[in-house]
């Protein structure tokens, strides 16, 4: 019996150390969530219609050819579709207008997302206009393919722009935000999927 001593031992001493094993890092693939007691919630898709008013707008107002879609599902709203650069296209996007929404003395945006590893844009719109058109503000976020992250978009980050041109302004006003979305217009062809959970402002 003494050679299995050690055996025995070595087997007690597994099960009693702590496990090794590491759980999924926080951001990466745990299920959304709801948004932190922190800051401007100003989306939270788990709630019941949150994704309703969201509308689709693609390159097909100008020729183009890209299709994508927008639903909510499992506490995200979902955006989908395909991208192609045929007939001097190249962008797809999902917006909602809403009554004058003012972030206060927020300093970025938060967003609670799980993408492909694409990078998007955070569009805002205010009243302000271009060739009475809405004037796009706009700044990039990168995304994991299939992990959820929290992007903070920095709100000075965000660009004037008019049809894919930049703009020298005016600035955003913080005060006057009539206008959320999610644009995709990284020039690569194909596929793309972009989850949503939340957004709030901090």
């Amino acid at each position: 019996m003494t050679p299995l001593r050690p055996f025995f031992l070595t087997l007690l001493s597994l099960f009693a150390a702590p496990c090794l094993f590491a759980s999924p890092a926080a951001g990466e693939s745990e299920p959304a969530g709801r948004p932190p007691g922190k800051g401007l919630v100003l989306f939270d898709f788990s709630a019941p219609g949150a994704g309703d008013d969201w509308r689709v707008v693609n390159d097909d107002v100008m020729g183009g050819v890209s299709r994508s879609d927008s639903r909510t599902q499992d506490g995200s709203l979902h955006f989908h579709g395909v991208l192609s650069l045929e007939n001097n296209g190249g962008f797809a996007s999902v917006r909602r207008r809403t009554a004058p929404r003012d972030l206060g003395p927020a300093t970025h945006v938060v967003l609670r997302v799980k993408g492909d590893g694409r990078t998007y844009r955070l569009q805002l719109g205010t009243s302000a206009q271009f060739r009475r058109s809405r004037i796009a503000y706009q700044a990039e976020f990168a995304t994991r393919a299939g992990e959820w992250i929290e992007a903070r978009v920095p709100l000075a980050s965000l660009v004037p722009t008019y049809r894919g041109e930049n703009l020298s302004g005016p600035p955003l006003d913080h005060a006057g935000i009539e206008e959320f979305g999610f644009l995709l217009a990284d020039g690569r062809a194909g596929a793309f999927a972009l989850e949503v959970a939340w957004m709030r402002a901090e």
